[in-house]
């Protein structure tokens, strides 16, 4: 079993930018080497800005090479609650927001020629108990009345084994939109695409501290330091303590992946027919998808950790056991690779994007970051270029996470809960919350 990411196992990297020379002045430098540091710096490069992506690891180190590959319309908070705390109005122009980050993806796979296993397989969510199932009957409304959509359609126990061989759920809203794709060699596409426009891309150059100088900013790396007239935090769930004001507004979960052997064409169709990305809806999400190599990648909330090789390892175990509940014709089946990252949850689990201390930031996608930092990444971008008056999300407040000013002492504590409240639901039926 491999304690690495089977995206990064499976893809080529574009470059080696551990000796690209960090640039003494810039127009833009970018602080993380991820979805939403590279979608910018290709937008900003192709626009004439001189830019420096600058990355602690490798590009698509973090979460970018650690998610699922899937990329999946609506909210993380649901279309339902958007509206009750935002207005249908605004509620929808948000939903509608995540499926405009599917097409963009979509677009920069086509324009740049990444060839990353991008199908629109659609996608597939499930309910845990009766209650989540007439919350996913809610939903269905809501957006089959937004015009122009291809309608979402809501099935019950009896009719979900044409999507999923499993007897644990109570129904499902199948969305045809969602899509899944290799984000390993997406991430390097992007690298590639950026560096071959100008970009300046400089891996193993850690952000040590960054300090402002009247319009202008000072970047002290780990290989040399950097002037920049604008700089764009793109470090998600990674973000740390040179940015201490956004550090308190994001909060870093793990969340832990086990990949199996290759599967059967048969075995791999009898799972999901229809090659849906799948996810459920307890608090510790479980989510899934076939790769395309006929492997079951299993995610979720296992434990609420850090991810390191010892506490994967675990996570790994609890995924195994949660995979043979869901699928119990996988009892048998090799895992052959784990790994864990981190998730950017804030406070509202919304997306984020704005300016502090002069500083522009897009981050807090909240488990959708694979088409939301695509997407925020080239929209803030553009913006920094001249290209458009705003950028998504700027509207929305951006609250800290109280008591959090450090390393997030709480998290075994949440977790707690969290598996609590999952237990009683599935005992109850979704009684209580």
């Amino acid at each position: 079993m491999k304690l690495t990411s089977y995206w990064y196992d499976t893809a080529q990297p574009s470059g080696d930018y551990r000796r690209t020379e960090v640039p003494e002045t810039v127009d833009v430098a970018i602080v993380g080497g991820g979805l939403t540091g590279l979608s910018a710096a290709l937008e900003l490069a192709r626009h004439g800005a001189t830019v420096a992506v600058l990355e602690a690891e490798t590009m698509g180190w973090g979460a970018s090479g650690r998610n699922g590959g899937m990329a999946t319309t609506g909210l993380a908070i649901g279309i339902g609650t958007a509206i009750a705390r935002y207005g249908r109005e605004r509620a929808i122009e948000m939903h509608l927001e995540y499926e405009r980050a599917i097409n963009t993806v979509e677009s920069l796979v086509d324009e740049l020629g990444i060839e990353c296993d991008f199908e629109r397989f659609g996608k597939l969510a499930l309910a845990v108990t009766r209650r989540d199932l007439e919350g996913l009957r809610s939903a269905q409304a809501e957006i089959n009345s937004i015009p122009d959509l291809p309608d979402v359609t809501v099935l019950d126990r009896s009719e979900l084994g044409t999507e999923i061989g499993s007897p644990y759920y109570v129904g499902g809203m199948v969305d045809p939109r969602g899509a899944g794709l290799h984000v390993g060699k997406f991430v390097h596409g992007l690298a590639g695409a950026a560096a071959s426009w100008g970009a300046q891309l400089c891996e193993a150059a850690a952000v040590q501290s960054i300090s402002r100088r009247g319009t202008r900013h000072t970047l002290q790396t780990t290989r040399g330091t950097v002037d920049a007239g604008e700089v764009l935090i793109a470090t998600s769930g990674y973000t740390g303590g040179t940015t201490p004001w956004l550090r308190r507004r994001v909060l870093p979960v793990g969340s832990f992946i086990v990949v199996t052997e290759p599967l059967s064409p048969e075995l791999a169709a009898s799972l999901l027919p229809n090659g849906r990305m799948a996810s459920d809806s307890k608090m510790l999400t479980y989510y899934f998808r076939l790769t395309p190599d006929n492997r079951l990648l299993f995610g979720g909330r296992a434990r609420f950790a850090l991810s390191n090789p010892d506490s994967d390892l675990r996570s790994a175990k609890i995924l195994k056991r949660a995979m043979s509940t869901v699928f119990p014709q996988l009892a048998s089946a090799r895992i052959d690779y784990t790994w864990g990252g981190l998730v950017d949850i804030t406070v509202d689990q919304m997306v984020h994007t704005g300016v502090n201390d002069g500083m522009h930031y897009s981050l807090g996608y909240s488990g959708h970051g694979v088409q939301m930092a695509a997407h925020s990444g080239r929209e803030v971008g553009r913006y920094l270029a001249g290209k458009s008056d705003a950028y998504p999300w700027s509207d929305l407040k951006f609250p800290a996470v109280p008591g959090h000013f450090g390393p997030p002492w709480f998290l075994p504590f949440v977790g707690a809960g969290a598996h609590v409240i999952d237990g009683w639901n599935k005992l109850t039926g979704g009684r209580a919350r």
